[in-house]
């Protein structure tokens, strides 16, 4: 049994830690550092006969310094939390996700970066409320239901949907989704210059949002697409350069594409020319054994989509968002004609575009991002 002077001096000892850990960090601590070397004082302040007279008083009196330092630290914990959330950036993603593999990869991304907020996820054309039900299974996986999810303008499409029957199995099904325009207008106004909407598909939405509400679209902070082709078109990345062509989400709707083009909002493109990125056997095998709900819904999601080596193109928006310096981009004039080709013009920069990337750099980032 320790004697009176060990008992005084346990207490310091514990006064001190506590005190030390409440005073660690940001002031706003500090009302609970001052209740806490309240308790100590209370402690210290009884003489040697009032202590041993009455030990059971001070084992309360320092389990209730344990208890605040505790509190400090949850306190602490989650300011750190908010002020996070607070300088994260808001964003919305619009995807035709469920046809190709490349859309789930880039929500993975986007849900392990906290530099960056979802507001919500958007489904864009083809069968729009099945893509709303996959990004309800993806994301109740990941914990993550309270993102909400937008029903886009569903559209005819001969595109299969290759991930249908994870979408199709039910698993954290919504009851109803917010229509996608409508809910993108209704944050804008929430948020005026705060959110970067992000397009990973077919530009279907947005042309519509822009013929709805043109003035609140233009109260985006920017725009940041995967789509357009300036100087390669689709082919091997490490092969001879392919002449440009019309892109998937370009040529899908040309109408909008223009529209976007010509809109006036800070546009950021990741064109075919810096986003044919090849998630080889070596990087699959790492990626999949990670183990998380995320990955593994990685995994279940690349067998249905049934090809070998997928193309990430997708992905690359969400990377630029979190460092812009996996994607350089430059000023430059683009136009989108009528057959979708999204050519160099003489006029003023409507665009930054990125034209070049470091595959080898990309994913190391996004390896090292998946694997957290």
């Amino acid at each position: 049994m320790r004697g009176d002077k060990g008992i005084a001096q346990a207490g310091r000892r514990e006064n001190f830690q506590v005190t030390y850990y409440l005073g660690m960090g940001t002031s706003s601590r500090r009302p609970l550092r001052v209740l806490c070397e309240l308790c100590g004082k209370v402690f210290n302040r009884k003489g040697r006969k009032d202590i041993r007279e009455d030990r059971k008083e001070n084992r309360e009196i320092r389990i209730l310094c344990l208890a605040v330092a505790a509190l400090g630290l949850v306190h602490g914990s989650l300011a750190q939390n908010l002020g996070a959330s607070a300088l994260a950036e808001k964003i919305i993603i619009d995807t035709d996700v469920g046809d190709d593999i490349d859309d789930a990869f880039a929500v993975a991304l986007a849900l392990s970066s906290p530099e960056l907020q979802i507001l919500g996820i958007t489904t864009a054309f083809g069968d729009t409320e099945m893509r709303a039900r996959l990004l309800d299974r993806m994301l109740g996986e990941a914990g993550r239901q309270a993102i909400p999810v937008g029903v886009g303008i569903p559209t005819k499409t001969n595109n299969v949907f290759t991930q249908r029957r994870y979408a199709e199995a039910g698993r954290f099904a919504r009851v109803t989704h917010p229509a996608a325009v409508d809910f993108i207008l209704d944050q804008i106004r929430h948020n005026p210059g705060e959110i970067t909407l992000v397009c990973l598909g077919p530009l279907v939405n947005i042309g519509a949002l822009l013929d709805r509400d043109p003035q609140t679209f233009r109260r985006l902070k920017r725009v940041v697409i995967m789509g357009g082709s300036i100087d390669r078109g689709y082919g091997d990345p490490y092969g001879p350069p392919t002449p440009p062509e019309p892109e998937w989400n370009i040529k899908n709707d040309i109408p909008a594409a223009q529209k976007l083009f010509a809109s006036g909002v800070p546009l950021y493109v990741m064109p075919l020319d810096s986003t044919q990125l090849k998630l080889d056997e070596v990087k699959r095998e790492y990626l999949f054994r990670q183990g998380t709900a995320l990955t593994d819904a990685l995994t279940l999601l690349y067998h249905q989509w049934g090809q070998q080596t997928p193309t990430l193109f997708d992905p690359m928006t969400i990377a630029f968002m979190v460092d812009k310096k996996l994607c350089p981009v430059e000023p430059m004039n683009v136009v989108v004609d009528e057959k979708g080709m999204t050519r160099r013009g003489s006029g003023a920069s409507n665009a930054q575009v990125c034209l070049h990337s470091d595959p080898e750099q990309f994913f190391r980032f996004y390896l090292g991002r998946m694997a957290r």
